[in-house]
């Protein structure tokens, strides 16, 4: 046995030390056991099991980011470079379960981490990286697809986020994509009118002429991404809504996500024992009517202990959802016996989260209830995953029944929106289309716009990349979870030597 919480046990020893201080007072004593009881209780002990394969959905996802000089450059402000690691960060939150391999590259690709569930690695690894110790200023599109090409990984799902450098031969790079089976999605780490490139101590960036170099996006990125079919992005308005829209491009491939099993430790919790101890105690010495107790516990004993432990599930479904942490959201919610509205609402809504429209919609028509809110939010969620699979009559059908139970701003909107394209035939609803799911849809509406407006303004001076604003969807309301973050280590020298390989060869870097 072990516990979870040991910190607890030392006023569990102290409250030992006072049972047998008062021992003579009985009252005092008695009562001082009920409280050690539940100190006993909150130092969560468990009976620890062996480890036992947790069967998940995932995907090979590899993320390969431009670590050259230019990347420095700060028309993607605080810099190109900051941005790209604040955003990889952010996706790696928004997918928890999947194989991540992270690559940096310049003139040469360097493998920083090889793939992995464990992202707790890869942001080491991520942070790790001194920008200040690259001396490569050029980019090779080519090199990193070579690279690429070798990986043993079919399909592969690349996403790469670079300037471009100055790579112009688009037939090979083509080729080297579709030669290696990679669903590519590219973040366009840049503006087309460019920015000079500030050096460590503050002076700016010069060619052997003395003419400052002005970095500017390179147009090949976005012709590459159309030709293979692939997706184009351009930065949001911050890192968090720009890897959400990364996001979305990602799950288009949701084909390719695969079973894998993770060992996880499995322990049977043991601190409602002494909690059970404690109320009992209690009892038999402030009521005369505990025979009365037994004969409820011995009815009701096993489905109150369910039921305080359906509560604590839901709880920390909670906890994750906030946190983004849609699996584990799920896994929290599957352990739950007796479901009520609010818990199917919440799977439900996790299941929109995952991606997995047709188990959200599943989800949702099991839920029966009488109360017209609640019947009004069903429809409006069940309209809003039929109009992700792109089902827009189904869409139509369901907005419709929302407003036919009140007004609904919102529904109204979505409506129109999938009549339109309905009519038109145009592909799938993106995420920025509908208006999200919700109780706290109209505080989370008034956010959207803003970072709407902030978007435009940013992509006005942007490539030419099109235009998308990034809506959050709001679903269960969540309760906020503290999250560790993992500590950075330096990275050995032999590191920045095989990322500078070929830095002094270089003949046109810019």
């Amino acid at each position: 046995m072990t516990f979870l919480y040991p910190d607890f046990l030392w006023l569990v020893v102290l409250l030992a030390l006072l049972i047998g201080k008062y021992a003579s007072k009985r009252m005092t004593a008695l009562h001082l056991c009920v409280a050690l009881l539940v100190a006993l209780a909150l130092s969560r002990p468990i009976l620890q099991e062996s480890k036992q394969d947790a069967q998940t959905k995932s995907k090979d996802i590899i993320i390969a980011f431009d670590a050259s000089y230019s990347m420095r450059a700060t028309d993607i402000p605080p810099s190109r470079y900051a941005f790209t690691k604040e955003t990889i960060m952010a996706l790696l939150k928004l997918n928890p379960s999947d194989n991540i391999m992270l690559i940096a590259f310049t003139s040469n690709p360097l493998l920083l981490s090889p793939p992995t569930t464990d992202h707790g690695l890869i942001e080491v690894a991520l942070q790790s990286l001194n920008p200040d110790f690259i001396l490569t200023k050029g980019t090779s599109l080519q090199a990193l697809f070579q690279k690429i090409a070798t990986l043993q990984t079919v399909p592969k799902n690349l996403l790469v986020i670079t300037d471009g450098g100055e790579e112009s031969n688009l037939g090979t790079m083509v080729s080297l994509v579709q030669e290696s089976s990679t669903l590519l999605t590219v973040l366009a780490m840049g503006t087309a009118q460019g920015s000079t490139v500030p050096n460590k101590d503050g002076s700016l960036l010069k060619d052997k002429e003395g003419h400052l170099v002005v970095s500017a996006l390179n147009p090949l990125l976005g012709d590459l991404a159309s030709v293979v079919s692939g997706n184009y992005i351009t930065p949001s308005s911050s890192p968090t809504s720009t890897a959400e829209e990364i996001n979305t491009a990602l799950q288009k491939n949701a084909n390719t996500q695969q079973n894998i099993y993770k060992k996880q430790h499995a322990h049977q919790e043991l601190y409602w024992i002494p909690l059970l101890l404690a109320a009992l105690l209690f009892l038999t010495l402030h009521t005369r009517a505990l025979k009365y107790l037994f004969i409820l516990l011995a009815f009701f004993g096993i489905q109150a202990q369910a039921s305080f432990l359906d509560t604590v599930h839901l709880w920390l479904a909670y906890q994750n959802y906030h946190e983004a942490d849609y699996n584990q959201t799920h896994t929290q919610l599957m352990r739950i016996e007796n479901h009520t509205l609010e818990s199917k609402m919440a799977l439900a809504n996790t299941y929109y989260k995952l991606y997995r429209y047709k188990e959200a919609i599943q989800t949702y028509q099991s839920i029966r209830s009488t109360s017209i809110t609640a019947k009004k939010q069903l429809y409006y969620n069940l309209a809003n995953a039929y109009a992700q699979l792109g089902t827009y009559d189904k869409a139509r059908e369901y907005y419709v029944k929302t407003l036919q139970l009140g007004e609904d701003v919102d529904a109204r909107h979505n409506l129109k929106m999938v009549a339109l394209l309905e009519v038109k035939k145009i592909p799938k609803l993106g995420k920025s289309n509908l208006k999200p799911q919700g109780s706290d849809q109209k505080s989370d509406d008034k956010k959207n716009d803003k970072k709407a407006k902030k978007s435009k303004s940013s992509q006005g001076a942007g490539s030419g990349g099109s235009k998308k604003t990034s809506k959050k969807k709001a679903q269960a309301k969540p309760i906020p979870q503290n999250t560790e973050k993992a500590k950075s280590h330096p990275l050995g020298s032999k590191v920045y030597e095989l990322i500078n390989k070929g830095y002094i060869h270089e003949t046109q870097p810019w």
